[in-house]
């Protein structure tokens, strides 16, 4: 067993967001996100196949539905996301790192 801290090993510069899979079994993966003022194209909708659950664990956040519905999140928030419910990243906070857990099932 390796002990493995969620907020560690964050690079110092993240041009690009981060996603790491952490651990995957059967029909369920999980993932560490890490975004610093990142967010999805205007035009980029996320329609997976998958749930998503998703913790915010540090940071701030905006999530935007195709709909027009808007999520603020803060750390210690959040939701579960049904597959095929279209939705984007509208705005990390672009001063912390914004890091996110993801559980993704079938």
């Amino acid at each position: 067993m390796i002990k493995q801290n969620l907020l560690l090993n964050i690079p110092a510069k993240i041009p690009d967001e981060i996603c790491e899979e952490l651990f995957s079994s059967g029909g369920m993966r999980i993932e560490r996100i890490v975004s610093k003022g990142h967010c999805s194209l205007e035009s980029d909708w996320y329609d997976q196949d998958e749930n998503e659950w998703v913790l915010l664990v540090q940071g701030k956040a905006v999530l935007e539905f195709e709909a027009g519905e808007q999520l603020k999140l803060a750390a210690g928030d959040y939701l579960n996301i049904p597959a095929h419910k279209k939705h984007r990243v509208a705005w990390t906070a672009p001063e912390i790192e914004t890091v996110w857990l993801a559980v993704f099932t079938s």
